[in-house]
C-alpha cells in the first residue's frame, strides 16, 4: 500500500511540469504554424476561419489553460483506473451480499475465498475483517464486547488505508475547477486590453479589429469554462464512486460485526 502511495505522489508531481512543456510545445509549433495566419506571419490576424491561429492569438494565458485542460484529463484517467480496479473484478454489491450470507452461515474460509476471488478494496478490508474474526473465534482472553470492538478496530483500520488511494489526486482536479473559469476570463480581460489599446493606437474606430480582438480574447474564456466543466464533471463521477465504494465497505465491516455478535 506505502508503495502504491508513493508512486502515485511521484505521478502527481511529474504530471503538471510534463503537461506545461507539452503545452507550450503546442502553442508554439502547432497554434503558432505560420500556415495559421495570413501571409505565413505569425504577427498578423489568423487567416480566415482558421481555429488554430484564433486560439494562438489568445496569449500566453492559452498554455496554461492548455496545461489544466491536459492535467484534468491525465488525472481522469488515473482516477478512472484506480476506481476500477478498487471495484475488483464482480459487482461490488453483489460480492458484499455473498460474503454476508457466508459469513451468517458461519463458512468464513468461503467468505476468504470470495474475496481472494473479488480483489479490489472492499474485498481487501473485509478479508482483513474477516482474518480478526477468525482470531476472535479462538480468543479465550477476551469477553464479547472487546471481540466485536476488535474487530470494528480491524476493519476501520484497514479502511483508513484503502480510502487515502481511492481519493488520491481528486483535490487537484477540485482545484482546477474554478481555477480554469478564472484564467479563462483573465485571459480575455488581458485580451480586451490589448484589443482597445490597438484600436486607439490606430486614431480611427475600426469595426473588424475591434471584433477580431474580441474574438481572440474571448478563446479564453471558452478554454476556460471548457476545462472547469469537465473537472466539475470528473470530480463528481469519482466523488460518487468513491461514495459507493465506501458504503460497501461499511456494509461489509457493519455485517460482520453484527454477526459474530448474533454466532458467539
Amino acid at each position: 500500500m506505502q508503495k502504491k502511495t508513493d508512486m502515485s505522489a511521484i505521478f502527481a508531481v511529474i504530471v503538471i511540469p510534463i503537461a506545461l512543456v507539452i503545452s507550450i510545445l503546442i502553442y508554439i509549433f502547432i497554434l503558432g504554424d505560420p500556415h495559421n495566419f495570413i501571409d505565413n506571419n505569425p504577427e498578423n490576424n489568423p487567416r480566415q476561419g482558421n481555429i488554430l491561429g484564433i486560439i494562438h492569438k489568445g496569449g500566453i494565458i492559452v498554455p496554461i489553460l492548455m496545461t489544466m485542460l491536459i492535467t484534468v484529463i491525465t488525472f481522469s484517467l488515473e482516477r478512472l483506473f484506480t476506481i476500477f480496479k478498487a471495484r475488483g473484478r464482480g459487482n461490488v454489491s453483489s460480492f458484499v451480499k455473498r460474503i454476508q450470507y457466508l459469513d451468517s452461515a458461519g463458512e468464513i474460509s468461503g467468505a476468504e475465498a470470495e474475496c481472494d476471488k473479488q480483489k479490489g478494496s472492499v474485498a481487501n478490508v473485509a478479508k482483513a475483517g474477516l482474518k480478526k474474526y477468525r482470531e476472535m473465534q479462538k480468543d479465550t482472553s477476551m469477553v464479547k464486547d472487546q471481540k466485536i470492538l476488535a474487530i470494528q478496530k480491524d476493519v476501520e483500520e484497514s479502511t483508513a488505508l484503502e480510502l487515502p488511494m481511492l481519493q488520491k489526486n481528486l483535490p487537484i482536479i477540485a482545484t482546477i475547477a474554478p481555477i480554469g473559469t478564472l484564467m479563462g476570463l483573465f485571459g480575455t480581460v488581458l485580451g480586451m486590453i490589448r484589443a482597445f489599446a490597438a484600436l486607439a493606437a490606430t486614431g480611427a474606430p475600426d469595426a473588424s479589429a475591434l471584433s477580431t480582438g474580441i474574438s481572440e480574447a474571448l478563446i479564453n474564456t471558452a478554454f476556460g469554462i471548457g476545462t472547469s466543466a469537465l473537472a466539475i464533471i470528473m470530480y463528481n463521477v469519482f466523488t460518487t464512486r468513491i461514495d459507493e465504494l465506501t458504503y460497501a465497505i461499511d456494509e461489509a465491516g457493519y455485517s460482520l460485526s453484527q454477526t459474530f455478535a448474533e454466532k458467539n
